[in-house]
């Protein structure tokens, strides 16, 4: 199947019956109900759906989490912009976006939080009041997971390899952590310039410097960090950006990677001594900042982790 989804039919095989289950919400004093979803390629491994299943039945709460894979649906990434409305008109209470069509949805939204807006992309949808508000709940989940992983990384110079929807998120996180000059890295080095730019502009007393991806000795000379923030490392996307010999202390590496875990790149960095950060808790926060945004109910971040931890050792 290609191409539009005007009868909403891509959508009704992963969750219509569920959609109607959850809009119903049973008998009157029975716990609320939510049904929501996420929309990307290759989204079928995804731990999110049961991080946020496990944390709605802990609170008392019945929530579906429904994966919407492009890719198995044969949908171009283009498509989010028939998904979305569909998912409004079948009962969705929300979505989480993810590549490669954080980018993709903004024309269709009716709003944008502030955050938003300033990063350029959006990996949460939230249906309220017949509109569909656009939040990004990387960035806050990248910032928290820095702060707790690598609290007392040197950040004067910070390199970041990925310039799409999750690049700018942690981009616009590492200048609010106190990074003093940021080289925004992308083999599309136009996306490059266009995300410096824009993040220069928002953080005028931090430096930016855009750059192409294809010479990482010469990007990591003199850097004090490397967040990685593209597909290279995900299952479906095995390998690693950056030679094993280039990552050398006290150099630090984060990748916002969690599946799997212990990616290429953080295997490397490891091994050579370097500290690191893998995007186990980045993954984790942003899931619970979007939990609170479907169900108005502050999480518990901690047990979200062990929910986490606890899934992957399952598999």
């Amino acid at each position: 199947m290609t191409g539009a989804i005007g009868d909403d039919a891509a959508l009704r095989a992963v969750g219509e019956d569920q959609a109607r289950g959850a809009a119903g919400a049973g008998p009157r004093g029975t716990a609320p109900s939510y049904l929501v979803g996420l929309v990307g390629a290759g989204v079928g491994p995804s731990l999110t759906p049961s991080l946020h299943e496990r944390e709605a039945a802990a609170t008392g709460r019945r929530l579906i989490y429904r994966t919407i894979d492009i890719a198995e649906l044969d949908l171009p990434p283009e498509s989010v912009a028939d998904l979305v409305p569909a998912a409004r008109r079948l009962g969705f209470n929300g979505l989480n976006i993810t590549h490669p069509c954080k980018q993709l949805v903004l024309p269709v939204l009716d709003g944008l939080t502030s955050d938003a807006a300033a990063i350029g992309a959006v990996n949460t949808v939230v249906f309220d009041g017949g509109s569909a508000i656009g939040h990004n709940t990387d960035g806050s989940g990248f910032a928290r997971s820095l702060e707790r992983g690598l609290p007392h990384a040197p950040r004067e110079r910070v390199v970041l390899l990925g310039a799409g929807g999750a690049g700018a998120a942690v981009a616009h996180a590492l200048l609010e952590s106190g990074v003093r000059t940021l080289v925004v890295a992308d083999l599309d080095t136009g996306r490059a310039a266009e995300l410096a730019e824009r993040v220069g502009r928002r953080f005028r007393g931090a430096r930016c410097e855009p750059a192409g991806a294809d010479d990482p000795e010469r990007l990591l000379a003199g850097a004090d960090g490397l967040v990685h923030a593209t597909p290279v490392g995900m299952a479906h996307h095995p390998g690693t950006p950056v030679p094993r010999e280039l990552l050398r202390p006290p150099l630090w590496v984060a990748d916002v990677v969690y599946r799997p875990l212990r990616t290429e790149l953080l295997r490397d960095a490891r091994s050579q001594g370097c500290a690191t950060l893998d995007g186990g808790a980045m993954a984790v926060f942003q899931a619970a900042d979007a939990f609170q945004l479907f169900t108005g109910t502050p999480p518990d971040r901690e047990r979200m982790l062990a929910h986490f931890h606890d899934l992957l050792a399952a598999e």
